[in-house]
This record gives C-alpha cells, structure tokens and sequence, in this order.
C-alpha cells in the first residue's frame, strides 16, 4: 500500500485539433488537459515531467523538462492543478503516458504516475 501522505492522481481529457493538422503530411495535433489532484497529506511541487509518446507504427518518442507549460505548481493537499498542452503525430492515433516527479514539503521525493491515455482522431478507431 502506498504512502497516504503523498497520494497524487492524475486524469486527462483529450481532443485533436483538424484546424491546426495536416493530414496531407501525417500531421495530427492534439490538445490534452491534465488535472494533478492531490489525495495526500503532504503539498507537493512538481519538479518535473516524463513523457512517453507512442504513434499508431509503434514509433516511440520520450519527452523530459522541468515542470509543465514553464510551471513548477505546488499543489495543497485536497487541491489540484490543471494546465493544457499539445503534441503532434504522424498518425490518426497514439497512446502518451508518463509521470511527474514530485517533492513534497517534508522533502520526500516521489513519482506521479500518468496512466496511458489515447490520442485519436474522431472516426478513426471503430
């Protein structure tokens, strides 16, 4: 059993983006939205993130950097954070997931979980 002083979930909502994609040239945009709720007893900054990004050939792509979107949010215990971002495929579909690395006020550090969400294209999946 995990930690109840240092308990984050994360969920996340997608949508694609037609006006900014490029089918032509296997362009797909996306736009994600995350919410960071924290479930522990303990705030906890994010330091940092840890992308992995799969298209629909199996092409793998990992992404690391500081916080998200030029951020390093404290989140309160009970409180949570959300921020949107983007990233782009060369395919109708993919999957991302991931985890945040986090530092609570005792100084503990952990890691968040992303659990693997899809990117799709509306029609393409049946």
């Amino acid at each position: 059993m995990s930690d109840p002083r240092y308990q984050i979930t994360v969920s996340v909502t997608t949508r694609h983006l037609p006006e900014q994609s490029q089918p032509d040239q296997q362009r797909y945009v996306f736009a994600y939205t995350v919410t960071i709720h924290n479930h522990g007893e303990q705030a906890a900054k994010l330091l940092s993130r840890h992308w992995i990004i799969t298209d629909g050939d199996g092409h793998v792509q990992e992404v690391r950097g500081a916080g998200v979107v030029g951020e390093k949010p404290l989140i309160e215990p009970g409180a949570s954070h959300t921020y949107t971002s983007g990233t782009v495929l060369n395919t109708k579909v993919g999957s991302m997931h991931g985890s945040y690395q986090m530092v609570a006020t005792d100084g503990h550090q952990f890691d968040a979980e992303i659990p693997v969400f899809r990117l799709a294209v509306p029609g393409a999946l049946h």
